[in-house]
């Protein structure tokens, strides 16, 4: 019996590969060529699509593949895919939410400590011969009794507010609408900043959320305040962040994610009072062996009776 055609975007692991082919046609996008030719011999046979939530699935792949049903994603985010044409489509769109959030959130953790307690910076004062030479390194802050203002509650947002417990913080959040939790909730992000120490973002990306955090919004945290950013590069005006943190008005920023990633800007790099990270807020060999196995557990529950296991909420209905 023919197994279903799969389209591959992006890479794998071998333990996805292999449970992937076992079931599947696979097709590699890395591996094609000339797409327009592939696409003219085998568009029409592809059901089935892997990708992640950075490559999702472009337009021209999308409507190259005129019988896909399902996309299952890599990764908890999925703005690179669009979710409304599938909708229209009623092609099934999965994510990999859960299995990630407490590597984020400890990602989160360790960027907020390494910019409270000077890390980079003491570390190069250890490492370097600075400590004997030149005597102690210079006193950093505590993050205890902090007021912490978090950008997007959802299942990481609890996540991070429930590791943020061991600080005694005051707990502030501001979402498109109020939730039953036991944190106060601000109508507006630029009033959460006003009051906070430290905002953490954790927000999905997309248009609706495209430079949320704008100048106002990094001004009003003010020269002691600190943004940590774990969602996605596009929440926050890059721009408008390295002139607040080249003037002092804004103090430091821990930052996971970028605008135009891999590439950082140098303005960034150059910064003794941001640290930065490639990326990598779910990136142990844990969370992407779980995000990697319930990727391929969606692909084969759809094989298997037409249902999907971790849709995303614009399609939970098809």
């Amino acid at each position: 019996m023919s197994k279903p055609d799969l389209l591959m975007i992006g890479g794998a692991t071998d333990v996805m590969l292999e449970r992937m082919e076992a079931e599947f046609t696979l097709h590699k996008m890395n591996d094609i060529k000339d797409f327009d030719a592939w696409a003219a011999e085998h568009g029409g046979k592809i059901v089935a699509l892997a990708t992640n939530g950075h490559d999702g699935v472009p337009a021209h792949v999308m409507a190259a593949c005129s019988n896909l049903q399902v996309a299952s994603a890599y990764g908890v985010g999925y703005d690179a895919i669009d979710t409304d044409a599938c909708v229209a489509r009623g092609i099934k769109v999965t994510h990999t939410p859960n299995v990630l959030n407490a590597e984020v959130a400890n990602t989160a953790m360790m960027l907020m400590l390494a910019c409270f307690r000077n890390f980079l910076s003491d570390e190069r004062h250890a490492r370097s011969g600075d400590w004997e030479r030149d005597g102690n390194a210079p006193l950093s802050n505590s993050p205890d009794n902090r007021t912490i203002g978090i950008l997007g509650m959802g299942r990481i947002g609890q996540e991070i507010a429930e590791r943020l417990q061991v600080f005694n913080p005051t707990i502030l959040y501001h979402t498109r609408s109020k939730r039953d939790l036991p944190y106060e909730y601000c109508e507006t992000l630029v009033g959460m900043a006003e009051r906070s120490d430290v905002l953490i973002c954790i927000t999905p990306g997309g248009a609706s959320t495209n430079k949320i955090v704008n100048k106002q919004v990094l001004e009003a945290l003010g020269p002691e305040g600190m943004v940590i950013n774990v969602s996605r590069g596009s929440v926050i005006d890059e721009e408008a962040l390295i002139e607040a943190l080249q003037s002092g008005k804004l103090g430091k920023a821990g930052l996971d994610v970028f605008e135009q990633e891999p590439k950082i800007p140098n303005a960034l790099k150059e910064m003794e009072n941001v640290v930065l990270l490639p990326h990598v807020g779910s990136a142990t060999h844990e969370t992407r062996a779980a995000m990697g196995k319930l990727t391929v557990d969606n692909l084969i529950q759809w094989k298997q009776d037409g249902t999907v296991l971790t849709p995303v909420p614009e399609c939970a209905h098809l």
